[in-house]
């Protein structure tokens, strides 16, 4: 993915264009709306639609939205020349996030995060370079022998002794699986009863 972001490099926006129309996204308002709606103690949406649309729990979200913050200053909230605030970590991560997850164009997401397109695939390149030298060397390793070991104890107790890695899937019912991925990893014989 870095790869092809590299070889497609673009010049960097050049700024407003004349006859270009302007979109007033009302960014300050965005933030507050979008934390109230999943972050607040008490949010409009409850964690269960949390873990549902962004396929993590809250705790986990949190911790990646940290450790992605502190590794790169592009996901800290800052002020603009004219001294506006600018949009904050969890709207860059989650843009980056719902375009991961879900496979949708950058401006689709726009109405929901108060984010322009390239703001958002900008928020994409960062958030895919931070966690590939963040989270590389723990989680996008090969396993050594200690997790070898607990990784084949543990399928061992979900009932598939001797696995280690994934297993092919195509006979099982996805009933738990996003709507937009049924029948993706099937084979062309399945037929639903």
């Amino acid at each position: 993915m870095l790869l092809d972001m590299e070889r497609n490099k673009r010049r960097k926006h050049g700024g407003s264009s004349t006859g270009r129309e302007s979109i007033h996204r009302q960014r300050q308002e965005g933030h507050p709306r979008f934390m109230a709606e999943y972050f607040d103690p008490n949010p409009v949406y409850p964690p269960r639609l949390f873990r549902r649309r962004f396929r993590m729990s809250l705790g986990l979200f949190r911790r990646i939205a940290a450790a992605i913050e502190n590794h790169d200053g592009y996901f800290r909230q800052k002020r603009n020349a004219a001294g506006d605030l600018g949009l904050s970590p969890y709207q860059k991560i989650t843009a980056a996030l719902r375009m991961i997850t879900y496979g949708v164009p950058a401006d689709f997401l726009d109405d929901c995060l108060a984010m322009a397109e390239s703001t958002i695939i900008e928020s994409l390149r960062h958030f895919v370079k931070a966690v590939i030298q963040f989270f590389g060397p723990e989680y996008l390793r090969a396993p050594n022998e200690h997790d070898t070991v607990r990784l084949l104890a543990m399928n061992k107790a979900r009932g598939f002794s001797g696995m280690l890695g994934s297993i092919d899937c195509m006979h099982w019912r996805w009933k738990n699986c996003p709507t937009v991925w049924h029948g993706q990893f099937t084979g062309h014989a399945y037929h639903h009863p």
